[in-house]
């Protein structure tokens, strides 16, 4: 979120004219993560992170190499970030449920 502080900024002014620098000493966090998680792809950070999810073949050939930059950059710090913020038992969790909730949705129960 640091690296990007900037896009945020810039979103936040763009999609709902708060100026951060401003507001976000008074502005509760649970309000400030709220409005983040709602950030349009048509902003700064929305369009610089559809370019770092983006992993369809057909549309990443088609991408400018600034895209390409873009993505390149970001791919290997997020990689890490996983590697050292998840452990194997939380992805086996995270796995497990989803295939309790992909059964259930079958009507296998999922239990």
């Amino acid at each position: 979120m640091i690296e990007d502080y900037d896009l945020i900024v810039s979103s936040f002014q763009s999609q709902y004219g708060i100026r951060l620098s401003k507001e976000v000493h008074e502005m509760p966090w649970k309000e400030f993560r709220q409005m983040l998680i709602g950030i349009s792809p048509d902003t700064a950070l929305g369009r610089v992170v559809t370019i770092r999810a983006e992993d369809r073949k057909e549309i990443l050939e088609n991408f400018t190499p600034e895209q390409h930059r873009v993505r390149n950059a970001w791919q290997p710090r997020h990689v890490e970030f996983i590697k050292t913020h998840t452990s194997k038992e939380q992805v086996d969790s995270q796995m497990q449920a989803m295939k309790t909730a992909f059964m259930r949705m079958a009507g296998l129960g999922g239990d």
